[in-house]
Protein backbone atom coordinates (compact mmCIF):
# COMPACT_ATOMS: atom_id res chain seq x y z
CA UNK A 1 0.00 0.00 0.00
CA UNK A 2 1.03 3.84 -1.08
CA UNK A 3 0.95 4.95 2.59
CA UNK A 4 2.28 2.88 5.66
CA UNK A 5 0.43 4.62 8.78
CA UNK A 6 2.59 3.47 11.52
CA UNK A 7 6.10 4.58 9.76
CA UNK A 8 4.75 7.81 8.20
CA UNK A 9 3.78 9.04 11.71
CA UNK A 10 7.04 7.59 13.40
CA UNK A 11 9.16 9.23 10.54
CA UNK A 12 12.10 11.72 12.11
CA UNK A 13 10.79 15.47 11.59
CA UNK A 14 12.01 17.21 8.43
CA UNK A 15 14.09 19.99 9.09
CA UNK A 16 14.63 23.14 6.94
CA UNK A 17 15.99 26.79 7.26
CA UNK A 18 13.25 29.44 5.57
CA UNK A 19 13.73 33.58 5.37
CA UNK A 20 11.55 36.03 4.32
CA UNK A 21 11.99 39.92 4.12
CA UNK A 22 9.60 42.85 3.51
CA UNK A 23 9.39 42.00 -0.63
CA UNK A 24 7.91 38.79 0.33
CA UNK A 25 5.33 40.04 2.52
CA UNK A 26 4.14 42.95 0.34
CA UNK A 27 3.93 40.34 -2.62
CA UNK A 28 2.01 37.60 -0.65
CA UNK A 29 -0.33 40.81 0.31
CA UNK A 30 -1.58 41.86 -3.35
CA UNK A 31 -1.33 37.99 -3.97
CA UNK A 32 -4.83 37.74 -1.37
CA UNK A 33 -6.12 41.29 -3.31
CA UNK A 34 -4.61 43.74 -0.82
CA UNK A 35 -3.62 47.31 -2.53
CA UNK A 36 -7.23 48.09 -3.80
CA UNK A 37 -7.69 51.18 -3.68
CA UNK A 38 -4.03 51.60 -3.79
CA UNK A 39 -3.91 54.97 -1.73
CA UNK A 40 -6.45 53.71 0.98
CA UNK A 41 -4.65 54.22 4.46
CA UNK A 42 -6.01 50.81 5.44
CA UNK A 43 -4.35 49.39 2.32
CA UNK A 44 -0.93 51.08 2.89
CA UNK A 45 -0.54 49.02 5.93
CA UNK A 46 -0.56 45.88 3.05
CA UNK A 47 1.51 47.14 1.20
CA UNK A 48 4.30 50.39 1.91
CA UNK A 49 6.80 49.05 3.90
CA UNK A 50 6.84 52.07 5.93
CA UNK A 51 3.59 51.37 7.73
CA UNK A 52 3.85 47.44 7.06
CA UNK A 53 1.98 44.53 9.29
CA UNK A 54 1.97 40.75 8.52
CA UNK A 55 -1.22 38.78 7.37
CA UNK A 56 -1.24 35.89 9.61
CA UNK A 57 -2.27 33.87 6.78
CA UNK A 58 1.43 34.91 5.89
CA UNK A 59 2.48 31.83 7.20
CA UNK A 60 1.39 29.25 4.50
CA UNK A 61 4.12 30.83 1.74
CA UNK A 62 6.50 31.67 4.17
CA UNK A 63 9.72 30.26 2.56
CA UNK A 64 8.14 29.63 -0.30
CA UNK A 65 5.51 27.55 0.35
CA UNK A 66 7.00 24.03 -0.30
CA UNK A 67 5.87 22.17 2.73
CA UNK A 68 3.12 20.07 1.14
CA UNK A 69 5.17 19.06 -1.61
CA UNK A 70 7.81 17.82 0.32
CA UNK A 71 5.38 16.36 2.98
CA UNK A 72 4.44 14.00 0.79
CA UNK A 73 6.80 12.52 0.12
CA UNK A 74 8.27 11.77 3.90
CA UNK A 75 9.12 7.97 5.06
CA UNK A 76 6.18 6.03 4.71
CA UNK A 77 4.44 7.74 1.80
CA UNK A 78 4.31 6.72 -1.84
CA UNK A 79 1.95 8.77 -3.61
CA UNK A 80 1.33 10.90 -6.35
CA UNK A 81 1.11 14.51 -6.44
CA UNK A 82 -1.93 14.22 -8.71
CA UNK A 83 -4.15 12.17 -6.27
CA UNK A 84 -3.65 14.82 -3.50
CA UNK A 85 -6.45 17.62 -2.84
CA UNK A 86 -5.62 19.66 -0.01
CA UNK A 87 -8.90 19.53 2.07
CA UNK A 88 -8.24 22.17 4.38
CA UNK A 89 -5.68 24.51 6.44
CA UNK A 90 -4.85 25.55 10.18
CA UNK A 91 -2.58 27.81 11.30
CA UNK A 92 -1.77 28.72 15.04
CA UNK A 93 0.18 31.85 15.93
CA UNK A 94 2.46 31.92 18.97
CA UNK A 95 3.32 35.36 18.16
CA UNK A 96 3.17 38.25 15.77
CA UNK A 97 5.45 37.41 12.79
CA UNK A 98 8.02 39.73 12.07
CA UNK A 99 8.96 41.50 8.70
CA UNK A 100 12.04 40.22 8.34
CA UNK A 101 12.85 36.49 9.83
CA UNK A 102 14.79 33.47 9.47
CA UNK A 103 13.02 30.34 10.97
CA UNK A 104 13.80 26.71 11.42
CA UNK A 105 10.45 25.15 10.04
CA UNK A 106 10.15 21.48 11.00
CA UNK A 107 7.70 19.28 9.13
CA UNK A 108 5.97 15.84 9.98
CA UNK A 109 2.99 13.52 9.10
CA UNK A 110 1.10 13.99 12.76
CA UNK A 111 -2.00 11.43 11.82
CA UNK A 112 -3.17 9.69 9.20
CA UNK A 113 -6.71 8.95 9.60
CA UNK A 114 -9.16 6.67 6.80
CA UNK A 115 -12.08 8.15 5.76
CA UNK A 116 -13.27 5.23 3.34
CA UNK A 117 -12.38 6.13 -0.13
CA UNK A 118 -9.62 8.04 0.90
CA UNK A 119 -7.23 9.03 3.37
CA UNK A 120 -6.61 11.90 5.11
CA UNK A 121 -3.02 12.90 6.27
CA UNK A 122 -2.57 16.00 8.63
CA UNK A 123 0.88 17.80 7.39
CA UNK A 124 2.10 19.75 10.71
CA UNK A 125 4.88 22.30 10.28
CA UNK A 126 6.06 24.18 13.26
CA UNK A 127 8.40 27.35 12.90
CA UNK A 128 10.78 28.77 15.39
CA UNK A 129 13.71 31.38 15.54
CA UNK A 130 16.10 32.50 17.96
CA UNK A 131 13.35 34.16 20.31
CA UNK A 132 11.28 30.83 20.74
CA UNK A 133 8.32 29.23 18.59
CA UNK A 134 6.64 31.39 15.61
CA UNK A 135 3.52 29.36 14.43
CA UNK A 136 2.41 25.72 13.84
CA UNK A 137 0.72 25.11 10.78
CA UNK A 138 -1.66 22.04 9.60
CA UNK A 139 -2.91 20.79 6.18
CA UNK A 140 -5.25 18.21 5.61
CA UNK A 141 -4.65 16.34 2.82
CA UNK A 142 -6.77 13.95 1.01
CA UNK A 143 -5.30 11.34 -0.85
CA UNK A 144 -7.79 9.56 -2.95
CA UNK A 145 -8.44 5.84 -3.55
CA UNK A 146 -5.96 5.32 0.01
CA UNK A 147 -8.89 4.38 2.34
CA UNK A 148 -10.23 1.50 3.74
CA UNK A 149 -6.69 0.30 5.67
CA UNK A 150 -8.91 0.19 9.10
CA UNK A 151 -7.48 3.36 10.81
CA UNK A 152 -9.29 5.72 12.76
CA UNK A 153 -11.78 8.18 11.13
CA UNK A 154 -10.75 10.89 12.82
CA UNK A 155 -12.15 13.96 14.31
CA UNK A 156 -15.08 15.91 12.97
CA UNK A 157 -14.41 19.59 12.90
CA UNK A 158 -17.57 20.62 11.55
CA UNK A 159 -19.24 23.73 12.35
CA UNK A 160 -22.91 24.77 13.22
CA UNK A 161 -23.82 27.28 11.61
CA UNK A 162 -24.81 30.22 13.86
CA UNK A 163 -28.81 30.59 14.17
CA UNK A 164 -28.83 34.06 12.87
CA UNK A 165 -28.05 36.61 10.05
CA UNK A 166 -24.69 37.52 9.73
CA UNK A 167 -23.31 40.17 11.49
CA UNK A 168 -21.69 41.60 8.43
CA UNK A 169 -21.22 40.22 4.68
CA UNK A 170 -18.98 42.14 2.14
CA UNK A 171 -17.78 41.00 -1.29
CA UNK A 172 -14.48 40.48 -2.92
CA UNK A 173 -13.68 40.32 -6.52
CA UNK A 174 -10.91 38.09 -7.81
CA UNK A 175 -8.73 39.69 -10.59
CA UNK A 176 -8.71 37.54 -13.96
CA UNK A 177 -5.13 37.54 -12.91
CA UNK A 178 -4.80 37.11 -9.02
CA UNK A 179 -3.58 33.39 -9.68
CA UNK A 180 -0.56 34.57 -11.45
CA UNK A 181 0.58 36.75 -8.94
CA UNK A 182 -0.30 34.60 -5.73
CA UNK A 183 2.13 31.41 -7.45
CA UNK A 184 4.73 33.95 -7.57
CA UNK A 185 4.84 33.37 -3.81
CA UNK A 186 6.13 29.61 -3.96
CA UNK A 187 3.14 27.38 -5.24
CA UNK A 188 3.71 26.73 -9.23
CA UNK A 189 0.83 24.33 -9.87
CA UNK A 190 0.25 24.51 -13.20
CA UNK A 191 -3.46 23.98 -12.46
CA UNK A 192 -3.56 27.75 -11.46
CA UNK A 193 -2.00 29.26 -14.79
CA UNK A 194 -2.00 26.66 -17.87
CA UNK A 195 -5.85 25.80 -19.26
CA UNK A 196 -4.57 23.06 -21.16
CA UNK A 197 -3.03 21.48 -17.38
CA UNK A 198 -6.56 22.45 -15.90
CA UNK A 199 -8.42 20.16 -18.22
CA UNK A 200 -7.00 17.51 -17.79
CA UNK A 201 -7.70 17.87 -14.20
CA UNK A 202 -11.36 18.24 -14.88
CA UNK A 203 -12.20 21.88 -15.28
CA UNK A 204 -12.78 24.13 -18.08
CA UNK A 205 -10.20 26.55 -16.63
CA UNK A 206 -6.80 27.22 -14.43
CA UNK A 207 -9.06 27.31 -10.73
CA UNK A 208 -7.90 29.78 -7.82
CA UNK A 209 -5.19 28.82 -4.91
CA UNK A 210 -8.10 27.03 -1.92
CA UNK A 211 -4.71 29.39 0.05
CA UNK A 212 -5.42 32.15 -1.81
CA UNK A 213 -8.98 32.06 -0.74
CA UNK A 214 -8.11 31.38 2.61
CA UNK A 215 -5.76 34.84 2.77
CA UNK A 216 -7.93 37.05 0.67
CA UNK A 217 -11.23 35.86 3.81
CA UNK A 218 -8.86 36.27 7.13
CA UNK A 219 -7.75 39.99 5.33
CA UNK A 220 -11.44 40.47 4.97
CA UNK A 221 -12.34 39.19 8.42
CA UNK A 222 -9.34 41.74 10.41
CA UNK A 223 -10.49 44.47 8.46
CA UNK A 224 -14.32 44.07 8.75
CA UNK A 225 -14.59 43.00 12.37
CA UNK A 226 -10.86 43.11 14.16
CA UNK A 227 -10.38 46.86 13.46
CA UNK A 228 -7.41 45.90 10.79
CA UNK A 229 -5.00 44.59 14.42
CA UNK A 230 -3.39 41.18 12.52
CA UNK A 231 -2.39 40.72 16.40
CA UNK A 232 -5.79 40.00 17.18
CA UNK A 233 -6.00 36.64 15.40
CA UNK A 234 -4.87 33.69 17.71
CA UNK A 235 -6.03 30.83 15.18
CA UNK A 236 -7.69 30.12 11.72
CA UNK A 237 -8.88 27.20 10.52
CA UNK A 238 -11.21 26.43 7.03
CA UNK A 239 -12.45 23.55 5.37
CA UNK A 240 -11.99 23.75 1.48
CA UNK A 241 -15.53 23.13 0.06
CA UNK A 242 -15.20 24.10 -3.37
CA UNK A 243 -13.06 26.10 -6.05
CA UNK A 244 -12.88 29.40 -6.67
CA UNK A 245 -12.46 30.66 -10.53
CA UNK A 246 -10.34 34.36 -11.28
CA UNK A 247 -12.53 36.69 -12.53
CA UNK A 248 -15.14 35.75 -9.68
CA UNK A 249 -16.72 37.59 -6.44
CA UNK A 250 -16.18 35.99 -2.90
CA UNK A 251 -19.24 36.29 -0.71
CA UNK A 252 -18.31 36.69 2.81
CA UNK A 253 -20.64 36.30 5.33
CA UNK A 254 -19.13 36.29 8.94
CA UNK A 255 -20.87 36.10 12.30
CA UNK A 256 -18.95 37.74 15.46
CA UNK A 257 -19.38 35.42 18.74
CA UNK A 258 -17.28 34.97 22.09
CA UNK A 259 -14.27 32.82 21.02
CA UNK A 260 -14.47 35.02 17.60
CA UNK A 261 -15.18 35.09 14.20
CA UNK A 262 -17.08 32.25 12.20
CA UNK A 263 -16.96 32.57 7.95
CA UNK A 264 -18.93 31.28 5.57
CA UNK A 265 -17.43 31.85 2.31
CA UNK A 266 -19.57 31.47 -0.94
CA UNK A 267 -19.60 31.85 -5.07
CA UNK A 268 -21.70 35.07 -5.40
CA UNK A 269 -21.22 34.71 -9.29
CA UNK A 270 -22.55 30.85 -9.57
CA UNK A 271 -25.64 30.94 -6.67
CA UNK A 272 -23.42 30.96 -3.77
CA UNK A 273 -21.93 27.63 -4.52
CA UNK A 274 -20.06 26.74 -1.45
CA UNK A 275 -15.76 27.79 -1.21
CA UNK A 276 -14.49 27.66 2.52
CA UNK A 277 -16.79 25.94 4.83
CA UNK A 278 -16.55 25.31 8.75
CA UNK A 279 -14.36 28.60 9.14
CA UNK A 280 -12.90 30.43 12.60
CA UNK A 281 -11.01 32.70 13.52
CA UNK A 282 -10.32 32.60 16.85
CA UNK A 283 -9.15 35.87 18.40
CA UNK A 284 -7.43 37.61 21.31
Amino acid sequence: MPIDAARAVAAEPRSATVTWDHKDIQLYHLGVGAGRPATDPDELRYTLESRLHVLPSFVTVAGAGRGVVSGITLPGLDIPLASVLHGGQRIALHRPIPLTGTATSTSRIAAVYDKGKAAVLVLRTEAADDDGPLWTSDSQLFVRGEGGFGGERGPSERLEAPGRAPDRTVERHIREDQALLYRLSGDLNPLHADPDFAKLAGFDRPILHGLCTYGTTLKAVIDTLLGGDVTRVRSYRARFAGVVFPGETLRVRMWDLPRGVQVVVTAADRDDAPVLADTLVETV
